[in-house]
């Protein structure tokens, strides 16, 4: 493949990363990058962490600044939503919005078409609101956009009660960096003790306590019946707890719709890719699809993942423009990432579909490492403060994939 004209629907991490590895690479086609939020693509990791703790400006987040886009002759679309994509065709549609593109007489706006011979789909994952009543209202938040964290900033501020829902990743680092704000946080989570489902009960427990250490109240094993008023949370025993804001991290969903409507394969939630991150058995454009969105077959695990971390889209969104270029390239690493709780640190590297057994290593002054196994062969690393084990952990998970 070596693709003239690319429309990249979606502006994050995978999205671009797909317009600079094609450019890296050799690629001299036409490149637009389209992205619904008005701001140049931005890191998020640190939404819920530096940028949310007040440590580093929203300009610092800029994963490129303007002058890149310009020299590397990258059309950006920003602001703009997709409607639609017609891979026979080859078309990305771009819905209309008031002023520009609107007919005269002030009627529906006119919807403007781009045509690609490959089409990225990049859309990313959306926060999940469960269907439990209140979930719905407005005033209850989600973390995803750099509003959002600057809209929880505002909240937090004048000894603000946060209480935040779901006791993943996402709604552990909003606790901790919330509570270093100075403001009181009751984190509520289904498990007993945070993330003890994924990575055990004595991970579990050493979260617990970091986040304990910080001033976070933590309600394990609580159900959430809804949220009244935007600000009261009920637990399923009829307990009300009041806040000032309520804020979600109860997981996120792949943006999938223009996939769905454009009859392409899903599976898992997900668009169904080869290696090389493309859809197979397309007419017309070249359909590829990267990141969130992305059921990719592994290389390595020999099998189709579906992953939501910062590191493994921009990733993909690499190996999709080498291919884009003209490129060999498929998709062999084992998925990772970091999630930073205060002055902690944990880095974790897992194929994601479970283990059988965990193993930890306590290497002293707080340090320590988690070996994850199933069937006997190593699956997982999870480490905190002991970096080495945790690159050798990657290699050896990838290694003992690749010679099963």
């Amino acid at each position: 493949m070596k693709a003239e004209r690319i429309a990249i629907v979606g502006a994050g991490p995978a999205g671009l990363a797909t317009a600079r590895a094609y450019r890296e690479h050799g690629g001299e086609g036409e490149v637009t990058l389209i992205g619904t939020e008005p701001l140049l693509p931005y890191r998020r990791p640190p939404l819920t962490k530096e940028f949310l703790r007040g440590e580093l400006a929203a300009e610092a987040l800029r994963l490129e600044q303007q002058e890149w886009f310009e020299r590397q002759a990258v059309q950006l679309r920003l602001g703009r939503s997709v409607s639609a994509i017609d891979p026979g065709a080859g078309a990305v549609v771009l819905a209309g919005h008031g002023g520009q593109g609107s007919d005269e007489d002030g009627a529906a706006p006119v919807h403007e078409r781009l045509y690609a011979d490959a089409i990225v789909l990049a859309t990313g994952s959306e926060p999940l609101r469960p269907k439990l009543p209140g979930l719905d209202d407005e005033r209850v938040l989600t973390m995803r956009t750099l509003p959002d964290s600057v809209d929880l900033i505002e909240r937090s501020r004048e000894q603000a009660r946060i209480v935040v829902i779901g006791t993943g990743f996402i709604g552990c680092e909003i606790a901790a960096s919330l509570a270093l704000r100075g403001a009181g946080v009751t984190l509520i989570g289904e498990e007993p003790l945070p993330q003890c489902g994924r990575l055990g009960e004595q991970v579990g427990g050493r979260i617990a306590g970091w986040l304990s250490a910080l001033g976070v109240q933590l309600l394990g094993g609580e159900g959430v019946r809804g949220v009244d008023q935007g600000r009261v949370v009920e637990l399923e025993d009829g307990t009300r707890i009041e806040a000032s804001s309520v804020v979600l991290g109860m997981g996120a969903r792949p943006r999938v719709e223009l996939a769905r409507a454009a009859g392409l394969a899903l599976e898992q939630g997900a668009v169904t890719v080869d290696g090389s991150l493309c859809v197979p058995d397309t007419s017309g454009s070249a359909i590829l699809a990267a990141g969130d969105i992305a059921y990719a077959y592994n290389a390595s695990a020999g099998r189709r993942l579906r992953v939501e971390h910062w590191g493994d889209a921009l990733e993909q969104g690499e190996i999709a423009g080498r291919v884009l270029a003209g490129e060999d390239a498929v998709w062999d690493s084992v998925p990772g990432f970091w999630s930073t709780l205060g002055s902690h640190t944990l880095k974790y590297a897992a194929w994601g579909d479970g283990h059988d057994t965990a193993r930890l290593e306590d290497h002293g002054e707080g340090a320590f490492t988690v070996w994850y196994s199933r069937e006997g062969a190593l699956v997982g690393v999870l480490t905190h403060e002991c970096d080495s084990d945790y690159e050798c952990g990657r290699e050896l998970i990838r290694a003992q994939a690749v010679n099963v």
